[in-house]
C-alpha cells in the first residue's frame, strides 16, 4: 500500500486473497473422468442440434470423459410446472452431477430456440448454499439450416457468464447442418467436424484444469467482504 492510505482501508485489504499462487491449484487428484452434460436445443425426430451433440459425445468418451445428454421432449416450460416436475428434477441432477457441459442450439428467428433457453432458465443459480452452475466449464455449439451465424453462440456465451460458468474460448457453428450427416446420422468429414474436435478437446483440457478448483477460481472478495461484516454484525449483536 501507498504511504498515504489510511486505516480505514485495513480492513477491505485483510480479505484479499494474498496467497495467489501455484500450489493453491490441482489438476490430478480427482481419479474419477471428467463428468460432461450435453444439452440440445430441438426435439424433432431428426434434430441437427442432437445429431451435433451426439457426434461431440463420442468424441468426448473417446477423449476419456463420462458423458451423459438430457433429452428436453417433455421438460415443462419454466414457472409452468412446479421445480419438482420429474424432468426438472432430472436436468438439475445432471447439472449437480456434471464438472462442465455442452451447449447446442439450432439457431431459429435468429436467435437460441426456446427449448434451449427453457433448460438453461430451469438451472437455479442458486439452491441454499450451492450454485449449480458456478466454476463448471462451458462449449458452446450452434447449428443453421442456411448460412453460418453466430447469433444463438453469442447468446449463450452471454447467458454462460451470468452463469458464472468458465466457457471455453472455441466455439462450433455448423452451417448447413441438413447437408452434413449421412442417413444414419453420422457427420461428414469437414472443416465443420474438425472444429467440433477442436472445441472437445478444448473443453476437455479447461476441466481437467479447472475441476476441484472451481471453488477457489470463483470465490470473491466482495462476498467475502459481505460475509465479513454479517459475521460483525451478529458478533456486535451477541455483545450488546
Amino acid at each position: 500500500m501507498n504511504n498515504h492510505d489510511d486505516k480505514k482501508h485495513l480492513a477491505e485489504v485483510s480479505l484479499f486473497d494474498t496467497d495467489i499462487s501455484a500450489h493453491r491449484f490441482n489438476v490430478t487428484n480427482i481419479p474419477h473422468p471428467p463428468r460432461i452434460l450435453m444439452l440440445y436445443g430441438s426435439v424433432r425426430e431428426r434434430s441437427y442440434s442432437r445429431l451435433v451433440t451426439e457426434e461431440a459425445s463420442y468424441l468426448l468418451q473417446a477423449m476419456g470423459a463420462e458423458v451423459r445428454i438430457f433429452n428436453p421432449s417433455g421438460l415443462p416450460l419454466p414457472d409452468d410446472a412446479p421445480d419438482t416436475h420429474p424432468k426438472v428434477q432430472a436436468l438439475r441432477e445432471l447439472v449437480r452431477w456434471s464438472e462442465g457441459m455442452v451447449w447446442c442450439s439450432p439457431e431459429r428467428h435468429g436467435a437460441m430456440t426456446g427449448i434451449m433457453k427453457a433448460q438453461i432458465d430451469w438451472i437455479p443459480l442458486a439452491e441454499g448454499a450451492l450454485r449449480p452452475s458456478q466454476g463448471k466449464t462451458l462449449a458452446i455449439m450452434q447449428v443453421s439450416g442456411g448460412s453460418q451465424s453466430f447469433n444463438a453462440v453469442n447468446q449463450m456465451r452471454i447467458l454462460g457468464r451470468w452463469m458464472r460458468m468458465v466457457t471455453i474460448p472455441n466455439q462450433s457453428s455448423v452451417a448447413k447442418a441438413w447437408q452434413e450427416f449421412d442417413e444414419a446420422g453420422r457427420m461428414k468429414p469437414s472443416p465443420y467436424y474438425d472444429r467440433i474436435v477442436d472445441v472437445m478437446e478444448e473443453l476437455l483440457k479447461f476441466t481437467l484444469l479447472i475441476r476441484g478448483n472451481s471453488d477457489y477460481l470463483t470465490d470473491r472478495y466482495s462476498e467475502r467482504k459481505e460475509s465479513a461484516a454479517a459475521l460483525s454484525a451478529r458478533m456486535k449483536q451477541s455483545n450488546t
